[in-house]
């Protein structure tokens, strides 16, 4: 029996998974020196340095110049694509596209159940749970599950919820037309303080955006995108 278990207790499964346990970090990024405890982690963190389009920031590297420029507006904060309707800003056309769909009330996800249709994915999937049960938000005191997250912070003049009080404020901007981040020089106000810093950069002349080909740098993620495009044309 002792021998049974040894072999199991030996085994690279077992092994691996006391490691995790232990906190052991045996596998290093020849490139940068940060170490995991699984290869899988490590061979998923490869990836930050592979690609030709490097971020000067941070250091992470991309594929696609595409998928740079959408990185780079987690250190800028820049949100190029604004709703015409309200005027809140995003990051991603994908999320602009998602938010509008507030507006336009077009309910794309329908549930194969029910019929009931809603206006994003994780609305659709948070639905869903009423049919299969699962709740997966488990406390971590008591054990006791949830269906949903809680968002106990709510805008009393749409009804929507939010699971941050920050995310309430800049919300309720919507509707009060608040504009707390103003530039002194030139008296523009803003909503949002990425617009506000993206407006900055008109003042002081920066151009975070800079074109790995040629150089050439830009205000404006866009502008990086449509030089970028032209080094392609030339190139075909």
């Amino acid at each position: 029996m002792w021998k049974i278990w040894k072999v199991i207790y030996n085994s690279p499964i077992v092994s691996r998974h006391r490691k995790i346990h232990a906190g052991r970090k045996h596998f290093k990024c020849t490139a940068c020196g940060q170490t995991f405890n699984q290869s899988s982690y490590l061979t998923e963190h490869l990836r930050i340095h592979a690609g030709p389009y490097k971020c000067t920031a941070c250091g992470k590297a991309f594929m696609q110049s595409s998928a740079l420029t959408e990185h780079q507006r987690i250190h800028t904060g820049e949100r190029p694509y604004e709703c015409t309707e309200c005027g809140k800003a995003f990051k991603q056309s994908s999320t602009l596209t998602q938010h509008q769909r507030i507006h336009t009330g077009e309910r794309s996800y329908t549930c194969t159940k029910c019929a009931k249709a809603f206006i994003n994915y994780s609305l659709l999937t948070r639905h869903k749970r009423i049919h299969t049960g699962e709740r997966p938000y488990k406390c971590t005191a008591c054990g006791k599950a949830f269906k949903q997250r809680s968002t106990p912070y709510k805008c009393t003049t749409s009804g929507k919820a939010f699971v941050r009080y920050s995310c309430l404020t800049r919300h309720q901007r919507i509707h009060t037309g608040e504009r707390p981040y103003k530039y002194t020089a030139c008296g523009k106000a803003f909503k949002q303080s990425s617009n506000f810093t993206q407006h900055q950069q008109i003042h002081t002349g920066e151009r975070p955006y800079k074109c790995t080909d040629s150089g050439k740098a830009f205000l404006q993620s866009s502008g990086l995108s449509r030089h970028q495009r032209d080094h392609t044309a030339y190139k075909c």
